[in-house]
């Protein structure tokens, strides 16, 4: 995550271009919201699979995410009018319109602000993020601004195993999601992008980062 942030800020003094970024996480860890401080004692030592489930700060607020089995995006963009919440659903249309040509129909979760007292990000869903018809969370989304460059990133669902989830949030934290079958990685990245394509009438160029770039960020600070 240390890279959405280093894309931020560069972004911000024009040196990077707008960006729309995926990624997924081995092994499994957990992130923290940045101001995010209490959290059970336990997920200090967990263990799975013979690996140790690292804690990471997010840059965004929010509650904790266990990263394991989902998809990871990323937008680094500005020029966004409106508030917070406009600025969310700004961004998330093309979360919305690319699942929707997937067959997946998603709306607005409506809980208010009394989720800040849950540790789990994926046990409420607010205005910001998105749910299934059954009212299961699909995309949990958080958001870091500077000025008007906004990043905005979130955990999309796809495989969560209920054993390790009932591991970090307790067993009745986990609401099972039901997706279409045969939906792979790729298929979903190739709809998430031809939606935001179309959502912001813009051109997508892939870029990798360089070695000098990887370099930078090695040792950048979420500070």
């Amino acid at each position: 995550m240390a890279i959405d942030r280093w894309l931020l800020d560069q972004h911000s003094s024009g040196e990077h271009p707008q960006t729309l970024r995926f990624y997924t996480w081995s092994p499994p860890a957990i992130s923290l919201g940045y101001n995010q401080h209490k959290y059970p004692p336990q997920w200090e030592n967990l263990i799975w699979q013979g690996e140790k489930i690292e804690l990471v700060r997010r840059p965004t607020g929010g509650r904790a995410v266990l990263h394991q089995g989902d998809l990871t995006y990323a937008v680094i963009t500005s020029g966004l009018k409106g508030d917070r919440l406009q600025v969310y659903q700004q961004i998330c249309e093309f979360l919305i319109q690319g699942w929707r040509s997937l067959g997946v129909e998603l709306q607005y979760g409506t809980v208010g602000r009394g989720y800040i007292h849950n540790p789990n990000c994926f046990t409420t869903a607010t205005g910001a993020d998105l749910v299934l018809c059954n009212g299961a969370k699909l995309i949990g989304s958080a958001q870091m601004r500077r000025g008007e460059v906004i990043l905005q990133h979130g955990s999309i669902r796809l495989e969560p195993n209920q054993e390790l989830f009932a591991q970090v949030f307790g067993s009745e934290s986990f609401t099972p999601i039901q997706l279409p079958q045969n939906l792979t990685i790729e298929k979903i990245i190739t709809a998430l992008t031809a939606a935001i394509v179309d959502c912001f009438n813009i051109q997508l160029v892939e870029q990798p980062l360089s070695e000098h770039e990887w370099n930078l960020i090695k040792n950048y600070s979420l500070t």
